[in-house]
């Protein structure tokens, strides 16, 4: 899992820092996109992903920080994968979503050489701020679909307020909702635990030859040697080096409150949470639904995550470099969330740039734990 940030500001892009835009790339090659603000294409050309591989893409909110860059992507991606007319690409937001890929493609004439659906998350009461209807905007998508578009689920929350997003080759994805200005959400992304490699050592201190018996082994089957030991799957410390643990990374949209979340980002790998203001601008950061460092460090360590890192900064904050003010850059939010944290905390806590790139490995445990 191999996560790269392409957009780490908010509000607005500008020389120093594209708007939010967030990938994860997998091991077989698929990158899946989280935001996309004005830019992010562009900056997906400066980073080693390549467009070709974008599977699935999720929006955290509809603010346009986050999803302006939406367009313009959706018609670049159709430049990579011209050969593949069965492709579908997937889409993942809040409601209005779907209205806004169509009507922005209709528009503007848009037809993409490759399909496209938008599952809807429906929104929970809390998430909607008190003056939500002094602005009546309908967010239904009714109406005709875009000549490449497909019917779309409409998502809702559980008895945990998550919603179920999807589950399947060993990845599954859940939303939990987050406290914004508008509604707001979270994705965890959680990898299915791998078995262990064959243990030759073991195989062979128990009699098994090499050869079929081995292939028959990797395919999950039960043995029987000539001996009469029967050898299988069932115990998996007979024939099974350490498990790999699934990876478990969490991506968190705007937020002022993420503790509705709590429950399922705990014991993430990673926590991506926002950053926005410094912790001495924590009252400004709340009237406009924003997180301080030091409100991200302690969630970030009450969910007992092992890695943190800022991101969503304000312009105000510049890139670290040799000729910037560290008051002036994000190197005051990194000290800010380190400082937040009790010194018996085993949270790593990193501040991402534009372009960064962090690998998340897996560990292992004896199969005999699990």
């Amino acid at each position: 899992m191999h996560i790269v940030f392409l957009g780490t500001a908010s509000c607005f892009p500008t020389p120093h820092r594209c708007v939010s835009c967030t990938a994860i790339r997998f091991e077989d090659g698929q990158v899946w996109i989280f935001d996309c603000g004005e830019g992010s294409q562009i900056q997906f050309q400066k980073s080693s992903l390549r467009t070709g591989r974008i599977t699935k893409i999720f929006i955290t909110h509809l603010h346009g920080d986050h999803m302006f860059g939406l367009p313009g992507f959706l018609c670049t991606i159709g430049n990579a994968v011209q050969e593949r007319p069965e492709f579908v690409l997937e889409l993942y937001g809040p409601q209005g979503l779907r209205k806004f890929v169509r009507q922005s493609l209709s528009l503007s004439r848009s037809l993409l050489p490759y399909g496209y659906v938008v599952h809807e998350l429906v929104p929970l009461s809390e998430q909607y701020p008190a003056n939500w209807g002094e602005w009546n905007v309908d967010h239904d998508s009714k109406g005709p679909l875009h000549p490449q578009e497909k019917q779309g689920r409409d998502i809702v929350a559980g008895d945990d307020s998550s919603w179920d997003l999807l589950c399947d080759d060993g990845l599954c994805v859940k939303a939990g909702l987050l406290h914004h200005t508008i509604p707001s959400f979270g994705f965890v992304v959680t990898e299915a635990n791998q078995n262990g490699r064959l243990d030759v050592g073991k195989l062979q201190e128990l009699g098994v030859p090499s050869g079929a018996l081995y292939g028959k082994l990797k395919k999950g089957e039960t043995v029987t040697l000539e001996c009469g030991t029967i050898v299988s799957f069932t115990k998996p410390s007979q024939v099974l080096g350490p498990t790999k643990l699934g990876r478990k990374a969490s991506i968190l949209g705007d937020t002022r409150d993420p503790w509705s979340m709590a429950h399922l980002v705990k014991d993430s790998d990673v926590l991506l949470h926002e950053a926005t203001m410094q912790n001495s601008l924590h009252d400004k950061a709340i009237e406009f639904g924003h997180s301080t460092p030091a409100m991200a460090a302690k969630f970030a360590d009450r969910v007992g995550a092992k890695r943190l890192v800022l991101f969503h900064y304000s312009q105000r904050y510049k890139p670290v470099s040799k000729e910037a003010v560290e008051s002036e850059t994000t190197e005051i939010l990194l000290k800010e969330a380190k400082d937040a944290l009790p010194p018996t905390s085993a949270c790593e806590v990193i501040a991402a740039e534009d372009l960064m790139e962090l690998s998340i490995t897996r560990s292992a445990r004896d199969t005999d734990s699990s």
